[in-house]
């Protein structure tokens, strides 16, 4: 019987999204299983510890963004969305791909300070996700998740944020946020 890929999704406003999905792939990469691992609000001009760890192991985290949404003007960040869309959707369609991590893409879609509906349509999205091949695992993460997503998801976590050091004004700590 031929396994049926299933479709994670990590959500909520708590820490810990993004290193649930690196769980899953440090899991899938022990077991031999091919990982694609894309991220849509990170920008690839900074250095993460969790992209230096993958590619240790062999998993290239392809880091599609610019960054946050008040850091670059719309227009870049539409640019960056709409080129990250084209890419994810294709890597969707790979059967060759065991595992696909989708970093951040409930944030993306989840932008209302500019429009992305023409560069990251939501219907696109849910029907690239339908039509991944059946064999294909599928990890989404990220905040604010599209409600026709979480109907598509074999497993919703939603990660509350019941406190956090941020609250105590400890800025982001190497090696454990980034």
């Amino acid at each position: 019987m031929a396994r049926q890929g299933l479709f994670l999704m990590y959500t909520g406003d708590g820490k810990g999204k993004t290193t649930a999905s690196l769980g899953v792939t440090l899991r899938a990469v022990g077991r031999g299983l091919n990982v694609r691992y894309m991220q849509f609000i990170k920008s690839p001009e900074r250095t993460y510890g969790e992209a230096l760890a993958l590619r240790k192991l062999g998993v290239e985290m392809e880091q599609m963004g610019i960054g946050f949404t008040w850091t670059k003007t719309p227009e870049e960040h539409r640019e960056a969305l709409q080129l990250a869309w084209a890419k994810a959707k294709v890597a969707l369609a790979d059967p060759k791909i065991d595992l696909l991590v989708l970093d951040e893409l409930n944030n993306a879609l989840a932008i209302s300070k500019f429009p992305i509906d023409d560069v990251l349509p939501l219907q696109e999205v849910v029907e690239a996700i339908q039509k991944r091949p059946k064999t294909m695992h599928l990890v989404v993460t990220g905040r604010s998740a599209q409600e026709q997503l979480i109907n598509l998801a074999d497993l919703v976590s939603t990660i509350d944020a019941t406190k956090h050091y941020y609250e105590q004004g400890i800025p982001a700590v190497k090696g454990l946020e980034f």
